[in-house]
């Protein structure tokens, strides 16, 4: 994987490159002391993950996570921060990072991170390589496509048509659905701790990523509802995944007939997303 460090403190980057780079898969491409250099150095040149510091002058960490996000969707952030506001870290998620380190720096915390990370970059190089063969009728001309294949085969579909498997969710999406299926398991029911073996800082964090996805999904079924309010998988996938009442609030939302949007509810998606396959 390719990283890029951004911290105005030059001892910070310093100290994460040698902990990346103790693995040998791991390769530090540059580093900033200075939000705007970072930009420009980023907007040219291909990495895989920028870790920022939340607080930069000129330019904030969140407000460079937003830009470059604007500019590459498929660029994943971890924030690096001391401060503990809440506010402030809520808005940091919103902008799009995956997870924060916080300082004092601790190796153990880092290369936990950076496992999480890397592990949900190639689960959706996974979903993209499935995309392809489903593109290309590839996947439904094999006889002997196992049936976990068949079933992500079903979900990203699904997906597609929401237009959300460039979100970062996505493969979190994939992976509670495969959960739910293999143990026969409602949303309600998954002990996420458990399952996952993470604490509830961590399930809150993995909860913000989907809900983000599923909301984007909201928005562009809503989008595709106001051209083509007739269509039988519209109203089907609006009934089954968000209440029809949600995409129909959505609609009037983008459409200026109301000051809020429909709602999303985890539990109702992923219970509808498994029974639509």
């Amino acid at each position: 994987m390719k990283f890029y460090i951004v911290d105005d403190d030059p001892s910070i980057p310093m100290i994460l490159q040698q902990i990346l780079e103790q693995d040998p898969q791991n390769d530090v491409v540059g580093t900033a002391t200075d939000a705007k250099m970072a930009l420009a150095y980023l907007m040219l040149t291909n990495v895989d993950i920028v870790l920022i510091d939340l607080l930069m002058p000129v330019i904030s960490g969140t407000e460079l996570v937003k830009k470059l996000k604007t500019a590459k969707p498929n660029l994943r952030f971890i924030m690096i921060s001391q401060v503990r506001d809440s506010d402030l870290r809520a808005e940091a998620y919103q902008a799009g990072i995956e997870f924060f380190i916080d300082k004092p720096i601790n190796i153990v915390e880092v290369k936990t991170v950076i496992q999480k990370v890397v592990q949900n970059i190639q689960m959706t190089a996974k979903l993209s390589n499935i995309q392809t063969l489903v593109d290309g009728g590839i996947v439904n001309s094999e006889p002997a496509v196992n049936q976990h294949a068949e079933q992500k085969e079903k979900i990203l579909a699904i997906l597609r048509y929401l237009g959300i498997t460039s979100e970062s969710g996505s493969s979190d999406i994939l992976s509670v659905c495969q959960l739910m299926i293999d143990k026969n398991l409602s949303f309600k029911a998954i002990d996420f701790n458990q399952e996952y073996a993470i604490d509830d800082h961590e399930k809150k964090i993995l909860f913000q990523r989907i809900r983000r996805a599923v909301k984007a999904g909201l928005t562009n079924l809503a989008s595709l509802y106001i051209d083509n309010m007739g269509d039988e998988i519209l109203v089907e996938y609006a009934n089954a995944l968000y209440e029809y009442k949600n995409v129909r609030a959505e609609m009037a939302y983008h459409q200026g007939k109301r000051e809020s949007g429909g709602k999303v509810s985890l539990q109702h998606f992923f219970d509808g997303l498994t029974h639509e396959i």
